[in-house]
């Protein structure tokens, strides 16, 4: 066994961290545009102001929802005095036809990218869309089509109409099920034949740790990130279904953050906090996915007094238009324990976890586990049996342009040759039915953890730096040669 003759390779991205250009043509602002850059040592702000008051001020873009606390009346805004990266991000929306153009060089199949909601209906609830944004997209698939690279689109990728956040209070709002919708049949319709690969929400778990990123909520509950959640799950089935009434041919998959974790010690208690932690992420995908709620999620409901604003024809639609395959992100894997005390933490795609003694850190904190692909794609087909994509996977580094003006990343190039190993022994060892792989930035981009561009993912390299100053000249890193060899042997030749 080995990779199908027509897998996926690719690269991927998001348009509030790539596409700039955020107040041009008629695009409105999105729940990303409000959000300032951050660091590894500090968070990333989220700006408001007082209608009333004419007050200003800030919360942190935070994983503990206690500290994420906007005051009454306040709204999110852009201010004066802050950078944000989403405004301009590294510029696809006036560069793509010269990145595409690199992409097709490395022998890209396929290029996951997203659209924003804001450029085809600016305030979420417009009666009619937005044509200038409908044309750009139609622009970009087009040239993608022409080097014969499939579009991998997701509707909805961290950003939201911040019209929606204030107007309707985002996700949490059962109002979002048909506005969305109507939104996915838009561009469905629109790009009938340039598009069959569709994902509705990114990572949509991030629910767990970030209302307001995931779900447009501010000051979030409990209680309102489980209807959110349920919102999302009814408007991902109604666009299955609306996918398939519109083409055949399309696919529309569901995108869940997936971190491997492991207990730290052989404590049984860990090994149980291990199972609710997962229980916590897989969750979603067991909806989602599975298309039904789990009773371990139906029993901590009632325990906690939860009550979802909901209809019987809600599970009708979760189970009769399931996702056609699970997509997910894995960088790496965490550690958990309940003696805390005993071990060192370490960062990673918005969660932290206990520090592992058998791995290496990046500057970032996130751990480089050279077996996380393989066991990821087990627990999931073991558990869902659809068919997987890997849609995020790489290394966010700082890259240094030498005096010859060449980027050497053999930092990249390492962690990529185990992860694709350990995808590989998946496919090759277990008969996992793998669709495709897509690595994270594979054109310089903002981080969406902090904001920043010298955390770097790319195969090319963007000049661009923290504060926003740069030409936007794109030059090929090592690694764009090392991924074209890979995507030309299938996999196959992962030498240096």
């Amino acid at each position: 066994m080995s990779f199908k003759k027509d897998f996926l390779w690719g690269g991927a991205t998001a348009a509030n961290q790539y596409e700039g250009a955020f107040d041009v043509d008629g695009k409105g602002l999105s729940s990303a545009d409000v959000v300032t850059q951050g660091s590894y040592e500090n968070p990333r702000k989220i700006t408001w102001k007082n209608p009333k008051t004419g007050e200003t001020g800030y919360v942190p873009l935070s994983m503990d929802v206690d500290q994420m606390n906007f005051p009454e009346n306040a709204v999110p805004a852009v201010l004066d005095g802050y950078y944000y990266p989403s405004h301009k991000a590294t510029d696809f929306y006036h560069h793509y036809r010269e990145d595409i153009k690199l992409m097709a060089e490395m022998g890209f199949k396929c290029f996951r990218m997203s659209i924003n909601w804001t450029r085809i209906f600016p305030n979420g609830d417009d009666e009619e869309p937005n044509e200038k944004g409908l044309k750009f997209y139609q622009s970009v698939f087009e040239e993608l089509q022409k080097y014969h690279i499939e579009p991998l689109v997701t509707l909805s990728h961290y950003e939201m109409p911040l019209n929606l956040t204030i107007k309707y209070g985002g996700w949490k709002n059962r109002k979002l099920i048909y506005l969305f919708t109507r939104y996915a049949e838009t561009v469905m319709k629109r790009y009938k034949g340039l598009v069959k690969y569709w994902l509705t929400f990114n990572e949509i778990n991030a629910l767990n740790f970030s209302g307001y990123m995931a779900g447009g909520i501010l000051n979030p509950t409990s209680q309102d990130i489980a209807q959110a959640a349920h919102n999302q799950f009814v408007a991902s089935a109604l666009t299955v279904k609306a996918g398939h009434e519109i083409d055949p041919y399309n696919q529309v998959g569901q995108m869940l953050a997936f971190t491997a974790e492991y207990p730290y010690t052989c404590d049984p208690a860990d090994q149980i906090k291990v199972m609710n932690d997962m229980h916590s992420s897989l969750f979603y995908s067991d909806v989602q996915t599975g298309g039904r709620y789990p009773e371990y999620k139906i029993a901590e409901y009632k325990r906690n007094g939860i009550k979802l604003d909901d209809c019987p024809e809600d599970y009708d639609l979760l189970k009769e238009y399931s996702a056609d395959f699970l997509s997910f992100s894995c960088y790496s894997s965490s550690t958990t324990t309940v003696h805390k005390d005993q071990a060192a933490t370490t960062g990673g795609n918005f969660v932290a976890g206990v520090k592992n003694p058998y791995l290496k850190s990046s500057e970032w904190g996130w751990q480089t586990d050279p077996c996380v692909l393989r066991y990821a794609l087990n627990v999931l087909w073991d558990r869902y049996h659809k068919p997987l994509w890997i849609v995020e996977n790489g290394l966010g580094a700082r890259d240094q342009v030498t005096e010859d003006g060449k980027i050497h990343d053999p930092y990249r190039i390492d962690y990529l040759q185990s992860n694709i190993k350990s995808m590989k022994e998946a496919v090759d060892i277990d008969g996992i039915d793998l669709m495709g792989y897509e690595m994270w930035g594979c054109i310089d981009l903002v981080s969406a953890g902090t904001g920043e561009m010298s955390k770097r993912y790319g195969f090319v390299y963007v000049d661009r730096d923290d504060q926003g100053n740069g030409s936007l000249k794109r030059i090929p890193k090592d690694s764009f040669y090392w991924y074209k060899k890979v995507i030309a042997s299938n996999g196959e030749d992962l030498s240096n």
